[in-house]
C-alpha cells in the first residue's frame, strides 16, 4: 500500500500552514518522516526567471530537475491536464516517507483533518464528508468527529501519530 496520504483542509485564512510549522517539527522528533504536498491556486513558479533551468523550461522542456548539494526539485509542466494527488505522491520518494501530509486538495478521496474557525469563508459542514477523520476548531462543535484544539498542536500530532500506528 504505499505511504499514507492524509490531507489538511479548510477555508483559506483558517490556519492550516501555521498548524503544519508547528505539527511537523512534533512529527519528526518522534521519528515520523514526513513528506508535504501543497495545493495553491495561485500563479506558481520556483523557477527564476533569466538562470537557465528558467530559460531552458521555457524554451519548451517538459521537465525540469534543478538540482544543489542542499536540495532538488522537478518542475513539470502541466498546462492542460487537472492535479491528480495520487499521481503527485507518487513522485515522491516513499522510501524515505512515513507520511505524506496534504495541504488543501479538499475534494480527493484521501483521509482527512477538517480545520475550522468561526467567522472564516465557509461553513464547517462544507468540509466534512466521509473521508474527514478529525476535526480542528478553536471551539467545540456537536458533530460527530474526534475533536483537537487548533492551539493545542501537540494533540494533533499524538492524533496523527496514533492513526499512523493503528494503521488507518
Amino acid at each position: 500500500m504505499g505511504v499514507p496520504l492524509l490531507a489538511i483542509v479548510a477555508w483559506s485564512g483558517t490556519g492550516k500552514t501555521t498548524l503544519l510549522q508547528q505539527v511537523i517539527p512534533l512529527l519528526k522528533a518522534r521519528g515520523i518522516r514526513t513528506g508535504l504536498i501543497k495545493h495553491t491556486h495561485h500563479q506558481m513558479d520556483i523557477d527564476t526567471p533569466g538562470k537557465d533551468s528558467y530559460l531552458l523550461r521555457k524554451a519548451g522542456a517538459d521537465q525540469v530537475i534543478v538540482a544543489s548539494h542542499q536540495r532538488w526539485a522537478l518542475m513539470c509542466e502541466t498546462p492542460d491536464q487537472p492535479l491528480n494527488l495520487v499521481e503527485l505522491a507518487a513522485r515522491m520518494d516513499s522510501s524515505t516517507l512515513d507520511l505524506v501530509l496534504v495541504e488543501g486538495f479538499k475534494d480527493e478521496p484521501v483521509a482527512k483533518i477538517a480545520l475550522w474557525r468561526r467567522g472564516i469563508k465557509g461553513e464547517v459542514a462544507d468540509l466534512l464528508d466521509e473521508h474527514v477523520i478529525a476535526l480542528v476548531s478553536d471551539e467545540k462543535l456537536a458533530i460527530d468527529y474526534p475533536f483537537l484544539d487548533i492551539n493545542q498542536p501537540v494533540s494533533v500530532a499524538d492524533f496523527i501519530e496514533s492513526w499512523l500506528k493503528t494503521g488507518r
